[in-house]
This record gives structure tokens, C-alpha cells and sequence, in this order.
């Protein structure tokens, strides 16, 4: 604290007073010091608090966790995307974005308290020991797994590769539970999945993790194998209900249909800080026809895409409008002690437009029919109405539906894509589909 106002002191006194510029000087260092000394305050306030609460609260406090909380507080009232992550949510985090970990390979969930299989993914430990789905797991190494969380019940199931795991398994229709030894192995999150639609491609997006590109190169490869590149009408990219992930993953993915141009840009608080990503020559899918499909679950990584394939007039976007996220989170990693989440920027499609707060709108709205049960809550919210959230003008926008039928036969969205696709309608946004930009700028984009 001393050094600062003596280094302040010294530059007024060598400059003299000799003109009105130097006077305002010593004004605009006379508030920073005064600004200064109102933190330090502040931060003395924080310390009395805290040694009341240690001398004085009812029961003895963990101090650790009183830190920890005054930590949280301080980065939630931030904006709502900034936090502390301890270590234990810094490295499920880690597990997330890397997209592998030592596990059994079992999609779970939790259904009335019981931790019931969704499916085993192929070509791991649980698919070859015969778990099937809709099993219930009762037990993890002779411990009841009732009265547990579903995340708890899963880090029971994650471990180191190679070593050994016992379940405890009740199946419909079984009279006695299945007791079943797996050895775990590499798992790897499959955020890519992919068919043939006879004609056309269909791919999947759900997140963005370290496998994305690699996962979506070889979606591209099979399905040009499966259909034949003459056959190929094109690609629905569906972006639909993505959370979005990691920024160097939306860019490849965004890389992977155009041949130029920029994908996006970050700009944090100083001009210096601002970022400019452009595509690489190579279009995976030699030009085929692209359409997105969004709607208000689309955030994030997934806005990047949209935006920047919409931008270049690369894609057709249908659906509804996405979620509004338009900012860009760092991990700062703090040793043994976690990691903060800060939000360091917001990011800009290629015509230089902000989304944050309010979304991505699709060149061809098109909404599905949502069950009566489930109407009203069909909709997300979307940034706009997040508390705390980065402002962006007066023009914010709420969310969306974010519904998608089980069924694809009754997904709406997903049947005008194909539809669109193979010609069987036909209005301009088909006809964005089918001309990708030539110059590989988009529209409106600064010269």
C-alpha cells in the first residue's frame, strides 16, 4: 500500500506546477489514490466481518468454506457465468472439456431416487458385460447407492483405467439381482453423432469438448462413404439444446465448411486484447449444402457456429431463436486450490455483431408442436433474463422453445432441413443453402 502513493508523490513533485495540464494531473492522481484507499477500506470492512463471524457466530464456523463462499460471492455478482471451482468441480470440469476419463461407459440418470442406465456405450466395459438399458444399479462396491446423488453415484463409478469395479444390477423381468465385476478403461464422450438419411447427412452436436472436430471429420468421411459424394444432397448440423464447450473447438468446427474468411473475434476490456480468428483453406464437405438447426438451448460455442456460417452465407439456419451467451469465459487455474471461471470478453460473429443477450435469429423460423403437457415449459429464458448478465443495447431478446420431439418423424425442424435439402421446398434461405459465399465475406462485413 505504501509503495503506490509514494511513486504517485514522486512523479508530482518532479513535474512541477508550473502548468494547468500538471494541475489536473495531480487532480486525476489525487482520486486514483483516493479510489485506492476506498478498496482498502473495503477489504479491512471484509476482514472485521470475518474475525466476527469466527469469534462471535453460534457455532464454529469452517473458516475454509467462509473464504470460499466470500470467493463465490465476489464472482457471481460479477455477471452470471463467472465462479470459483474448487478442486474437485475444477477437474470435473477438466473431464467435460476433455471429453475422456477411466469409467465403465454408462449413460445414467436419476428416476425416484434409484440410479437407473439409460444405455452402456458401445465398445466399452459395460456394453461388453452386458449392461443393458433400464437397468437399475443398486449397489457400487457393496455400498447401497440409494440415498445417493446422481454425481456422487457417478465419481463412485469413474476411476483409475485398469482398475476393478463390482455392481450390483436389478433388470425387469430378473428374479435375482446380477452382480457384475467390470474393469474400468478410457471412455471417451462421444459429442459427435451421426447417420444416413438416404440422401442426406445427418450430425449431431452436443456439446464441445476435445473430440468435437476429430469426431465431426469422421462423421463427414462415413457419411460421404455411406452415401456417395454424388448422391449427397448435403448436411444437417444440429446445434439444437448444445450448451456450447470450448472456443478452439467451435472455431474448427466453423473452419470445417468455409475456405476463408473470419469466424469470429474477442474483444476484452482493452482495444490490445482483441482477437481475430479466420478459416483455414479446406472445406470438408467440398460445398455441399448446410443447414443449422438451433432454437433456445443453442448457446454459447454453438452461437460461434451459427453466427459464423450464417454470417458467410454458408448455412441455412432454421429453427428458433438461440439462447443470447455472447462472452467468453477464461479458466484460470489456482494451483491445489481450483480455478475461477472469469469472464474475459465478448465475441463478435464475422459482420461484427454482438449476440449477447440476444441470440441467434434463424433464416427460417420453424417451431415444433409441443405436447400439452410440456407447454410453457418448453421455453428457456435465455441470457436476456439472467441476473446480472453483460448488457447489450436496448433491443434484448427473452428465449425460445427448446423442445425437440423424441420421435424424429414428428420433429418439425428436423423435416423441413430435409425437405429443404432435397428440394422438396424451395424459398431463398434454400437458396443460401446451395451458394456458400464465393468471396468468403460475409454480409454487411467491414472492408
Amino acid at each position: 500500500m505504501r509503495k503506490f502513493p509514494m511513486l504517485m508523490l514522486g512523479v508530482v513533485l518532479g513535474a512541477g506546477a508550473a502548468t494547468l495540464a500538471t494541475n489536473d494531473r495531480l487532480l486525476s492522481t489525487t482520486s486514483a489514490v483516493a479510489a485506492a484507499s476506498d478498496t482498502y477500506r473495503q477489504l479491512n470492512l471484509f476482514g472485521d466481518v470475518f474475525e466476527k463471524i469466527r469469534s462471535d457466530y453460534v457455532e464454529k464456523p469452517d473458516e475454509s468454506k467462509l473464504i470460499e463462499s466470500a470467493i463465490n460471492g465476489m464472482l457471481s455478482g460479477l455477471d452470471p457465468h463467472s465462479s470459483y471451482l474448487d478442486a474437485k468441480s475444477f477437474r470435473d470440469m477438466q473431464v467435460q472439456t476433455r471429453g475422456e476419463f477411466g469409467g465403465l461407459g454408462i449413460e445414467v440418470t436419476m428416476e425416484e431416487g434409484l440410479i437407473k442406465v439409460v444405455s452402456p456405450i458401445d465398445d466399452t466395459p459395460a456394453s461388453r458385460a452386458g449392461v443393458q438399458a433400464g437397468d437399475i444399479i443398486t449397489a457400487i462396491d457393496d455400498d447401497a447407492v440409494q440415498g445417493l446423488s446422481l454425481n456422487q453415484a457417478v465419481d463412485k463409478m469413474r476411476g483409475a483405467v485398469n482398475s476393478v469395479v463390482r455392481l450390483k444390477i436389478t433388470r425387469k423381468g430378473a428374479s435375482d439381482p446380477l452382480e457384475l465385476k467390470l474393469t474400468r478403461d478410457v471412455i471417451r464422450i462421444k459429442s459427435v453423432r451421426s447417420r444416413s438419411e438416404t440422401d442426406v447427412g445427418y450430425v449431431r452436436i452436443t456439446q464441445f469438448n476435445e473430440q468435437t472436430f476429430e469426431g465431426l471429420k469422421n462423421s463427414i468421411d462415413t457419411i460421404t462413404k455411406d452415401v456417395g459424394a454424388d448422391k449427397l444432397k448435403g448436411y444437417v448440423i444440429d446445434l439444437r439444446n448444445n450448451p456450447g464447450g470450448l472456443l478452439d473447438q467451435a472455431i474448427a468446427v466453423s473452419d470445417a465448411f468455409l475456405e476463408r474468411g473470419e469466424i469470429v473475434s474477442t474483444r476484452g476490456r482493452n482495444a490490445d486484447e482483441t482477437q481475430r480468428y479466420n478459416a483455414r483453406s479446406g472445406d470438408l464437405t467440398k460445398g455441399k449444402p448446410v443447414i443449422v438447426l438451433i432454437n433456445g438451448g443453442s448457446a454459447s460455442a454453438s452461437e460461434i457456429v451459427a453466427g459464423a456460417l450464417q454470417d458467410h452465407k454458408r448455412a441455412t439456419i432454421i429453427g428458433s431463436r438461440s439462447f443470447g451467451k455472447g462472452s467468453v469465459q477464461t479458466i484460470i487455474p489456482l494451483g491445489s486450490n481450483g480455478a475461477v471461471r472469469l469472464t474475459t470478453a465478448r465475441y463478435y460473429t464475422p459482420s461484427g455483431r454482438s449476440i449477447q443477450a440476444k441470440g441467434i435469429d434463424p433464416d427460417v423460423q420453424v417451431l415444433n408442436e409441443v405436447p400439452a403437457e410440456l407447454k410453457g415449459k418448453d421455453e428457456t429464458k435465455g441470457e436476456a433474463s439472467l441476473k446480472g448478465h453483460l448488457k447489450n443495447g436496448d433491443d434484448e431478446q427473452g428465449g425460445s422453445s427448446a423442445y425437440v420431439p423424441p420421435d424424429p418423424k414428428n420433429d418439425k425442424q428436423l423435416n423441413y432441413a430435409f425437405d429443404l435439402l432435397r428440394g422438396v421446398k424451395v424459398n431463398d434461405a434454400g437458396a443460401k443453402a446451395s451458394n456458400p459465399s464465393a468471396s468468403g465475406k460475409p454480409a454487411n462485413a467491414p472492408n
